[in-house]
């Protein structure tokens, strides 16, 4: 399995739409509201041959309300 994060700006006052979508759609295994420069922390799991690009082009930032996102590839869990 593939485990990455993804951070996401959203409009203003789009940040609890934007976190009820993603749980709505299923694709997060857990989604946070954070502090700083964006709002809201994904954390996703895909098949090892699944391209992540494509994912977050087609899942994620379609979503209304994400103006950018920053995705963060993980390589080993401790």
């Amino acid at each position: 399995m593939l485990t990455f994060f993804v951070e996401i700006k959203c409009a203003l006052g789009k940040t609890y739409d934007v976190a009820s979508a993603l749980a709505e759609a299923e694709i997060a295994s857990e989604i946070y509201s954070i502090a700083g420069n964006y709002d809201i922390l994904a954390k996703f799991y895909l098949e090892k041959d699944a391209d992540i690009g494509h994912f977050v082009g087609q899942k994620v930032q379609t979503i209304p309300g994400i103006v950018d996102t920053r995705t963060i590839i993980t390589f080993k869990a401790f």
